[in-house]
């Protein structure tokens, strides 16, 4: 599909910094338009291999309360909370995506920033009981102040960060179509996560864009 965005952005007036005192996100409310945005709900709902993975939790097997496919450059293995994925193939929609945010790091973001993504993350919240407990993305693939693009599709929710000392959190509802950059010491600082509702709500997609570091072999 073309992409209407690749023409000359002009949302990114609209961005605005969260106030977080260790931290650098940037949060993007339109970074792509809405028809765009409902067409990659639905085709990455249908050409994705969605799966529920399960991991180990105190030394028990727990189902993953969500829907997830990793995607990437053939050599991005990627390993969290035990559980190692190997990347199937960039599609034509995430490809699309992942240049969109990385024109956004490239416009908005500082040049120390990596700009360049070779994996993402896609996650599917089928509707309010699927969730993602706190965690950092801070595993050792993804490399010191990673740069991490967080996309949402769909069903709004609330994203919680919270300080890993200080406690202090604060929310920020991501938005179907939004962007959402983490970036600086973020994940060193702060975990974030997004909790159940017991509301009826509808489906979401995030897709977290991230650089991994190929080891030297």
């Amino acid at each position: 599909m073309q992409f209407s965005l690749f023409e000359t952005p002009e949302n990114n007036s609209s961005s605005h910094q969260l106030p977080l005192s260790e931290g650098d996100v940037t949060y993007f409310p339109q970074a792509i338009p809405k028809n765009d945005a409902d067409t990659f709900f639905e085709q990455l709902q249908s050409e994705l291999p969605w799966r529920q993975d399960t991991i180990k939790l105190f030394g028990k097997p727990v189902k993953i309360p969500r829907l997830q496919s990793w995607h990437g450059d053939p050599e991005c293995t990627y390993t969290y909370s035990n559980l190692t994925m190997s990347p199937n193939p960039w599609t034509e929609s995430l490809a699309s995506i992942k240049a969109r945010c990385e024109q956004i790091c490239e416009q908005s973001c500082s040049s120390q920033y990596e700009a360049r993504f070779n994996s993402v993350l896609a996650n599917w919240y089928r509707d309010g009981q699927d969730s993602m407990s706190f965690h950092s993305d801070d595993e050792p693939e993804l490399g010191i102040n990673p740069v991490i693009a967080s996309v949402t599709l769909g069903e709004a929710r609330p994203f919680v960060f919270k300080h890993k000392e200080t406690k202090e959190k604060h929310i920020q509802v991501l938005e179907h179509g939004s962007v959402l950059i983490m970036a600086g010491t973020t994940q060193t600082h702060y975990v974030h996560g997004i909790a159940k509702t017991a509301k009826p709500i509808g489906g979401r997609i995030n897709l977290t864009f991230r650089h991994l570091i190929q080891k030297a072999r």
